[in-house]
């Protein structure tokens, strides 16, 4: 399943678009939508989208000035436009995708498998970039060190300073003991393995902690575990007893 934000300031034609992508690409599943570029930024954000339909023309910012706004960009682009001229060339030059308003469905279906063509080359070529780094850094090195391949840079962090992990759709936020947030468009399964061995507990289907930090579990129903940081991890009730047993 794809993962796709649509940013229009037209609601007729946001709506438009999630038909023909419901009717014609039903492998896309729209997870947000905003009709300005803000809007549009803070979605993106939330829901972190392997994918965004993008209006050039909107007021206030448009649709490049959003995307300047935005630190790094992990999702693919489809750019929509009802204007020939506008940002046209430049989009051509930076080989991206776009749509002339009205939608052709056959435009459409050929945007969507190129974009999935392009995160599929991505994710190859993170995990050559990690095998790359696990190679470089040494067996015994890479024992106590990950890679986290971004977009623009991997970054290599130790394990005892991740104070844990939270998925987001086929991203993965990295928190980490002096307070930054990394983020990586790698799946958290991808990890669990990987750092199953460093002191690191499923607590839910969603998180991973480092039992190193875990200050204390809640008892109310369905649980939480409070970090040190003062982060609150959601507990899985049937792991509870699973976790209590792994920090011990």
């Amino acid at each position: 399943m794809i993962t796709a934000v649509i940013i229009d300031d037209e609601q007729n034609n946001i709506v438009n678009l999630q038909r023909l992508l419901e009717k014609y690409c039903p492998e896309v599943k729209v997870v947000g939508i905003a009709a300005d570029a803000n809007t549009g930024i803070a979605t993106i954000a939330s829901v972190n989208p392997d994918l965004v339909f993008l209006d050039i023309r909107m007021p206030g910012k448009d649709g490049f000035e959003m995307l300047r706004d935005i630190k790094e960009v992990f999702f693919e682009i489809v750019f929509v436009t009802a204007f020939d001229e506008y940002g046209i060339q430049a989009i051509k030059r930076a080989a991206m995708d776009y749509l002339l308003k009205p939608v052709d469905i056959g435009e459409l279906k050929l945007a969507v498998e190129k974009s999935v063509v392009r995160m599929q080359q991505k994710k190859e070529n993170r995990q050559l970039q990690y095998l790359q780094a696990i190679l470089q850094q040494g067996f015994q090195q890479a024992e106590h060190r990950i890679a986290l391949p971004g977009v623009k840079q991997t970054r290599f962090v130790f394990t005892r300073d991740i104070v844990r992990c939270e998925s987001a759709n086929s991203y993965t936020h990295f928190y980490m003991q002096d307070g930054e947030k990394i983020t990586v468009s790698v799946p958290l399964i991808e990890y669990e393995d990987m750092l199953g061995g460093f002191g690191f507990i499923r607590c839910h289907q969603s998180h991973l902690i480092n039992k190193r930090y875990v200050k204390s579990i809640g008892k109310d129903e369905g649980g939480y575990i409070l970090m040190l940081n003062g982060d609150q991890v959601p507990l899985s009730r049937q792991k509870r007893d699973y976790v209590k047993k792994k920090i011990l």
